[in-house]
Formats: structure tokens, C-alpha cells, sequence
């Protein structure tokens, strides 16, 4: 059986700590064309606040996941599709490799069926994803394809996730991921802006996300995102 995410072009993820742009809903968000929905943010999440946006998400027809910063946060809903949970390779803080997921086993029952990993490497040191993981963002485009090699080869990795959160990021680099991985399915986030930043990115990347334009400019520059990743695909098919 196939993961999830190898027929998927476009995630839309929902920080439950930000509002959506003025005039939208949540229904608009799940209607703008995006294969999933992912649901995460890195500062000031709390329980409550991701159960909110499930709640508001789960009576449409779009694949939902929960994307977790830390145990406390995880939510235990069946309309949930399941849960990406990030490792991030090039953290300085231990904790973001294995510790933070090492507590979330002592906790809590995983449900394992509907629970899988992402191999993030973070680039932008400007985010809180980078302050708050201590990662190492001074890579190379070597650097990066050798992360993403590790990722998939030594550990397994189903996903490799790069995250430029907050800044439109190197092609090159997510190029190098691209081509140093053959089965891991290679995801982008960070400044996808626009119709061009999306269809950019969508010539080296599997899938791309798409989360700050959510907030900030609403729903209809979604759908754009939407288009740019689905006209990259016809000019550029997806290897798999």
C-alpha cells in the first residue's frame, strides 16, 4: 500500500495560533484545490487551539493531519488522518532529533497505523523553527543532499522535508535533495508566495506547502499556489 502523500502535490497547513485572512472560512480552505491539510505551528500551540481547527476542517472531504511540536499538543480524533511528525536532522538541541518523540512514546499509546515521520532540514535561521531547535541553517547545497541521503538511506525517512519558513528559499538546494533521494517523497516549504514561487518550487519538490499566505493574503492566493504546483506538473512530471 502506498503512503499518503505519493499523489499528493499541494498541502495547505493551518497554524491554530494565527486567524485566516479576513472574509474567509475554514470551508474556503478546504475547497481551494489542496490535496491535504495539515494542521501545526511552532510557538503557543496548546491542545485546545489544534482541536478547534479539527473540528472546523473535519466535515469536509480533504485528507486532515496533525502536524505536532511537542507531545502535549497531540490531539486524539478520529478525523484525523493521522499525524507528520517532524525530526528535525540539523537541530542543535537533541531534543528535536529524538528526545521530544522519545516522551510522546513514554506518555501517550500511539496509534502507529496512522503515525509517520518527517525528516525536516531547516534552513531559514531566522524562524522560530530554527531558534527553537538550535538547527544549524549554514548548509550547502552538498550539505543539504547528504541530510537528505542520511534521511532516506540510514534512517528511513519517508518524508524529507525542506523548511525555509518565513523566506522563499535556494532551488538548488532543494534540487540537491531532489536528486540525492530515489523512494522518500521530498517536501517544500517557506515563502511560497505566488503562482511563480509556487510553479519554482514544484519543478524540484514532490509537495509543496503552503502556510503564512494563508493567513496573510487568504484563500484565493492559495488557489494561485494551487495552479503554479499543478502547471509545474504537466511541464514537469512527478517521479512517481
Amino acid at each position: 500500500m502506498s503512503a499518503p502523500w505519493t499523489d499528493w502535490d499541494h498541502i495547505v497547513k493551518i497554524d491554530p495560533d494565527k486567524d485566516l485572512a479576513e472574509g474567509d472560512t475554514f470551508e474556503d480552505v478546504c475547497r481551494t484545490g489542496t490535496d491535504a491539510i495539515e494542521i501545526g505551528g511552532t510557538l503557543d500551540m496548546t491542545e485546545e487551539k489544534m482541536q478547534q481547527v479539527i473540528d472546523a476542517c473535519a466535515k469536509y472531504d480533504v485528507p486532515l493531519y496533525q502536524e505536532p511540536s511537542n507531545p502535549a499538543v497531540v490531539v486524539e480524533d478520529e478525523a484525523l488522518d493521522g499525524y507528520l511528525v517532524p525530526t528535525v536532522f540539523n537541530a542543535g538541541d537533541v531534543s528535536w532529533v529524538v528526545g521530544a518523540h522519545k516522551e510522546w512514546v513514554r506518555i501517550s499509546d500511539i496509534d502507529w497505523d496512522r503515525t509517520y515521520t518527517e525528516a525536516y532540514i531547516v534552513l531559514n535561521p531566522e524562524a522560530s523553527v530554527a531558534q527553537l531547535t538550535e538547527a544549524n541553517c549554514d548548509q550547502s547545497a552538498e550539505d543539504v543532499a547528504a541530510y537528505a541521503e542520511v534521511a532516506e538511506r540510514l534512517f528511513g525517512q519517508p518524508v524529507v522535508y525542506i523548511e525555509y519558513s518565513g523566506t522563499f528559499g535556494d532551488p538548488e538546494k532543494v534540487r540537491a535533495a531532489s536528486e540525492a533521494i530515489e523512494e522518500a517523497t521530498l517536501f517544500y516549504g517557506g515563502g511560497i508566495g505566488d503562482y511563480e514561487s509556487a510553479n519554482t518550487m514544484a519543478e524540484y519538490a514532490d509537495v509543496i506547502v503552503v502556510g503564512n499566505l494563508l493567513h496573510e493574503a487568504g484563500c484565493g492566493a492559495v488557489e494561485r499556489t494551487v495552479e503554479g504546483v499543478r502547471d509545474a506538473r504537466s511541464e514537469v512530471p512527478n517521479r512517481w
